[in-house]
């Protein structure tokens, strides 16, 4: 018995390391639309997530410690809600990201405010607040990681997930 066991821990090993490519993809922000096993067809469907993500945009940006919107942000949740708006089937996730300068508290709070910008112009353009949840991710998930603005900038986002909810 005991030696089951001991064949049983390399192939645990091994199947756990297995999805690590799946799962860096999560952790870098996308949600694998990119990866071929998702259908074109899903990024041709003007109701799917993929199509949101692709077309319409899932993400705006912010400038360094803001949480204001720019005009540019503005006219990207300005197309998001008219799209929410014609796509009622979806619950809203808005997350809130920082860049990795300063405390991871500090970000966490920054993250929020974000997520909470948009919630709030999403709401003003008609999107049902009931359908809308903020969550903070701080500095604790960069789509970059380096210490130079390039990277910063990526980092510092919103980014609008759709979730399966209301029917």
């Amino acid at each position: 018995m005991r030696l089951i066991y001991l064949a049983l821990v390399p192939f645990l090993a091994l199947t756990a390391c297995s999805n690590s490519e799946r799962d860096s993809g999560l952790l870098s922000g996308t949600l694998g639309w990119d990866d071929p096993a998702v259908n074109a067809e899903d990024q041709n469907d003007p109701k799917s997530q993929a199509f949101f993500e692709k077309t319409i945009g899932d993400r705006v940006f912010f400038e360094v410690d803001q949480y204001t919107l720019n005009n540019s942000a503005k006219a990207a949740l300005d197309t998001q809600a008219q799209w929410l708006m014609n796509n009622r089937g979806y619950v809203i996730i808005v997350e809130g990201h920082a860049d990795e300068q300063g405390t991871r508290e500090y970000n966490l709070a920054l993250g929020f405010r974000r997520a909470q910008s948009v919630q709030e112009y999403l709401v003003a353009r008609g999107v049902s607040g009931l359908r809308l949840k903020t969550r903070s991710y701080g500095k604790e998930r960069p789509i970059e990681i380096c210490s130079v603005e390039r990277c910063y900038s990526k980092n510092r986002r919103a980014v609008t997930l759709l979730t399966a909810g209301l029917s």
